[in-house]
This record gives C-alpha cells, structure tokens and sequence, in this order.
C-alpha cells in the first residue's frame, strides 16, 4: 500500500456524499464526479434552511406541456449533470459563488397529480415557505409552468417584479386565466401585476405571437445579428435597475446544444453567447430565478442537463455577484 499523503482539501478520492456529510454550507469540496449522492453541485441536502441564502429546488412538473413530455424528470438529470461542474468554480466568473453564498439544495416541492388544479397553489404555498425564511430560490423544472407560482410567491414578498426571460417561445398567448398551460402563464403573470411588462423583456424568441402583452422582445436573430454586447446592454437598458425574476426555459438553446426539450425550435441561441449575456447581468437586482424544461429522454449525452446544470450555476453567479463576503 502506498504511503503518499494526499491533501485532503485538493483531492476529490477523499471526500464522499457531500450532499449529506458536508459540514459547512459554504466553499467548493471536490468529490468523484461519477460517485456519491446526488444534489446540485453538491450541496447539502436539507429541509433545514438555517443560515442559508438560496435553496435549490426542484418541481417535477410537467402536466401543462402542449407537446413532448419528460420534463418531470429534469431536476433529477440536472443534479446528476451538475456532478461533473462541482469540482471548481464556474469558468467565466472571478469568483466562486460558494465563497459568497451558503446555498442548500432543498430537495424538490410536493404536489398529488391526482388533483392537478390544487398543484399551482400547492407549488405557490411551498414556495412562500422557503421566501418567508429569507432565503432565495433556484427552481429547476419541470415544465414552464412551474414558474407561474413562483412568481406569484416572489410578487407577495417583493412586489411586481421585471421578468427577464430565455425562451424561444413568448409565452404570452391569450386564455382565460384559470387554465394549466405553459404557454400562457406570463399573459397570466401581466394581468395578475405579478411582474412589470414595462420593465420586462424576452430574449432569444423564435416563434410567431404579435401580443407581448407590452414585454420587450429581442430575437434569436436579434442577438445572432447585433452580438451578445449589445444584448446586454438593451436588456439592462430596460429592466434598469428595478427588482428582477430571471427564468430561463431551456429551449432558449438551439437544439443542437439543448436537444433534450419538449419543444425544440431550430434557430436558437448557442451556449457560450448565453453564458457571455448572463455574465453581463451581474449586479442586477436579482431576486430569483429559474432554469426550466430539460427533458432528459429526449437527450443526448446529457448535453441538455448539462447545459441546464451550467446555466443554473451562472444564474446563481449572478445572484452571487450582488453581494461579498
């Protein structure tokens, strides 16, 4: 047997199941990336929100979707990929997010499907549990639905918020406000005042809807054509300086770096331009955020999940770049 002395804090053999024998919630511990028990990043898993800034939390969800479904089984693939980024911290940042935010991974909110019109306000109840702790919310989904409750939980603590979205689809289409869709809930958001179209904008939109129901809309041909710079500009521009909500639907990507979608439009944006925009973001006025629609069966490689794990991990960045410790 060998007598070479590894350092215990540098070497990912010596430490395992970070996610339940982590003894601080802070820092960066390397562990195999192909072993152990899964969390985001490898954070603690806890109900337990004592000292904590953010929770990650999952919602599988995925009843509203209007073609494939599987996205209740993103949060599952996008722990699983985050394994593989938990052993530094994000590239592109000068900082390590952990450094400055103790961040619990909260497991994920519970719902009876049998009794899909009670779930929006289940999902909201559980949200407003986590808020009213102080604590912050990174929800991985589920369908884009999920985002609906969580704003309204956000909008009772924060007031109307600016909704800064990543989607190839507006999500603003008509209906009657009481329906399930993913298609509709930010129409829905408008008329509730749970965010402010004025100061909101979509990013990355591929697919036809003339009613933006007052959102500020940049294409995917947009940001192809005028580059990520001005992106970050025209998007600080808008939301300035008031309150935000980033949610970030996964199809945003083209499908060629994010295959693993229910509804995948061709014409989308790559991976390293939207890292580069998100990295502009920092110093907004972050309040939560979201990364939604990774549907791991229709995935490859786990391109998907893991785009999904690293664009979670910059909106916590993002999070992170408000405050220092």
């Amino acid at each position: 047997m060998s007598d070479v002395k590894h350092p215990s804090s540098l070497d990912e053999y010596s430490h395992g199941d970070l996610a339940y024998t982590r003894s601080t919630l802070y820092g960066t511990i390397a562990e195999s990336s192909y072993a152990g028990a899964l969390s985001f990043m490898r954070r603690k898993f806890t109900k337990d929100l004592t000292g904590a800034d953010v929770a990650v939390l999952g919602i599988p969800f995925d009843t509203s979707v209007s073609n494939r479904p599987g996205c209740r089984f993103g949060p599952r693939a996008i722990r699983q990929a985050s394994s593989i980024l938990a052993w530094d911290h994000a590239w592109g940042w000068s900082f390590d997010p952990f450094d400055r935010l103790a961040v619990v991974d909260y497991g994920d909110f519970i719902f009876d499907p049998g009794y899909p019109m009670s779930v929006p306000e289940e999902l909201e109840r559980q949200a407003a549990k986590v808020l009213q702790a102080d604590v912050a919310t990174l929800m991985l989904g589920g369908d884009h639905f999920s985002t609906y409750p969580m704003l309204k939980a956000h909008a009772q603590k924060h007031g109307p918020l600016s909704l800064i979205q990543f989607d190839a689809h507006s999500d603003t289409w008509t209906d009657n406000s009481t329906r399930i869709d993913h298609g509709t809930m930010f129409y829905r958001a408008v008329k509730d005042g749970l965010i402010n179209p004025e100061t909101s904008i979509q990013v990355g939109i591929r697919t036809n809807n003339e009613d933006t129901q007052g959102l500020t809309t940049i294409t995917a041909d947009w940001v192809r054509n005028n580059g990520a710079q001005a992106t970050i500009d025209r998007m600080l521009e808008v939301i300035s300086q008031t309150a935000c909500y980033i949610s970030f639907d996964i199809d945003c990507l083209d499908p060629a770096f994010a295959p693993g979608t229910g509804t995948p439009v061709v014409g989308g944006m790559n991976t390293g331009e939207t890292r580069e925009i998100l990295r502009g973001l920092a110093g907004i006025n972050l309040k939560g955020m979201d990364l939604v629609e990774v549907a791991p069966a229709y995935d490859h490689a786990e391109i998907t999940a893991l785009a999904g794990a690293t664009l979670a991990l910059d909106l916590l960045c993002i999070y992170a770049s408000q405050t220092t410790r």
